[in-house]
């Protein structure tokens, strides 16, 4: 249940991705706007490359607009220099009783909502330095869609600065903020204007399975769509929902009880094996996960590297792989005490005598995918029973096999002359370079 002891200020952030669903997070922001305790927030990161930012704050009879000008133009600093400190602002002044953020596309709400919990913010009058979150909390986030657009581009392969939506150096894509946006969303507002009876089930039976717990509006149009049923929305999310928590590589991959029937030919696809993925044949074996498949996620145990967990997360047609620390059974018994006492708990019910919590745990979502050859793919690119031989009695003979992941690795595969990333700039978890 919601703490209701807890007198930080609540935020609610607005996320939206096409158009149609960015109109559908102004009207929210500006119908939630009337409420004389509300301020809404906006960033408009369009002229970001320049190093300009233009914010908007609104309030039931005020509206202020501000250029900033960035020293270095990117969306990181937005957060650290401009909108972090202005949560905290606004959170100390009496009159504000609620903050909603309506997000540029190119803020991802996960993002946003690691850098209220962990970035340190100095400098506010009548506050002590500290994150965000001693201030606010996130309340609810809140996801528009785009009823025709949002399959399309969450199963693509286009790169976010392709549309204008970002810098040119940063390598997000399309699929990975559309995919985002809704696996971490609370509760949904699904545009379906022009939708295809079809199309627009297929997309029920995706958002199912994406965001399970989200309560979702459907809706033909904005008109109607007021205060009272907004408020609905907001009321029907569960007490239990994320509300901005981050989970790490080792919390479960299937949460909030997802159907697992095929329903329009969207499906869960789960793959667990005990025994390490061939590096080599798992590099051949990827592109299964890049067509036909809205997003996959999981846990790699790679017979290369048998200390390391590498996490693996697809978006559309781009894929990340990254370390996301070591098994349990690599570690001393101080360092494994230290770790979350749930993952010890569940890696204990399958521990294993030589190998410890090792393993492989991959859920795909696909929708326009075989499941059989996705499995069958996977089980081909795990060691076979001779090479198991030499991961049990050999490691230093394994260690010798060609690793196409063994510092850095995003699919598509980038040109070899340039896929020179240190070590320093590997993927977390979340897809960010550390």
């Amino acid at each position: 249940m919601l703490d209701q002891s807890d007198r930080r200020t609540p935020v609610v952030l607005l996320a939206g991705f096409s158009g149609p669903a960015m109109g559908g997070v102004e009207h929210i922001a500006a119908t939630l706007s009337a409420d004389a305790g509300t301020v809404i927030v906006h960033h408009d990161l369009a002229e970001l490359r320049e190093g300009v930012v233009t914010r908007t704050v609104r309030t039931a009879g005020t509206v202020t607009t501000t250029v900033l000008e960035l020293a270095h133009g990117c969306v990181s600093c937005t957060l650290r220099a401009d909108l972090l400190p202005m949560l905290c602002t606004l959170a100390t002044r009496a009159h504000i009783s609620r903050i909603v953020l309506a997000l540029d596309p190119g803020i991802e709400a996960e993002a946003l909502c690691h850098a209220i919990e962990n970035v340190e913010v100095c400098g506010v009058a009548d506050r002590v330095d500290g994150p965000a979150a001693r201030s606010v909390r996130v309340e609810a986030v809140l996801t528009c869609v785009d009823g025709q657009q949002w399959l399309a581009d969450a199963s693509g392969d286009e790169v976010l600065a392709d549309r204008g939506l970002a810098g040119a150096d940063d390598e997000r894509t399309v699929a990975q903020v559309a995919v985002g946006q809704v696996d971490f969303a609370d509760a949904l507002v699904v545009l379906t204007a022009g939708t295809e009876i079809f199309e627009r089930d297929r997309l029920a039976a995706v958002l199912a399975r994406l965001a399970p717990a989200a309560p979702v509006a459907w809706l033909d149009g904005l008109a109607g769509f007021d205060a009272i049923e907004i408020g609905a929305l907001l009321a029907r999310v569960p007490a239990d929902s994320r509300r901005g928590r981050i989970f790490d590589a080792h919390a479960p991959l299937l949460r909030g009880q997802p159907p697992l029937r095929t329903d329009c030919g969207v499906t869960i696809v789960e793959f667990a094996a005990r025994r390490p993925f061939h590096p080599a044949r798992l590099h051949d074996a990827l592109d299964v996960l890049l067509d036909g498949v809205v997003t996959a996620r999981g846990r790699v145990w790679l017979a290369t590297q048998p200390d390391q967990v590498v996490w693996l997360e697809s978006a559309g047609g781009g894929l990340r792989v990254g370390n996301a620390g070591r098994w349990l059974a690599a570690m001393s018994p101080a360092e494994r005490a230290a770790t979350d006492p749930d993952r010890q708990v569940m890696a204990a019910l399958g521990w294993d005598e030589q190998f410890g919590d090792r393993d492989v745990s991959l859920v795909i979502l696909a929708h326009d995918a075989d499941p059989d050859e996705i499995r069958h793919a996977l089980h081909w690119a795990l060691v076979e029973d001779d090479e198991m031989l030499l991961v049990e009695r050999a490691p230093e003979r394994v260690a010798l096999w060609e690793d196409p992941f063994g510092d850095w690795h995003e699919e598509p595969c980038a040109d070899p002359t340039e896929a020179t990333a240190s070590a320093s700039e590997r993927t977390d978890p979340r897809g960010e370079t550390a």
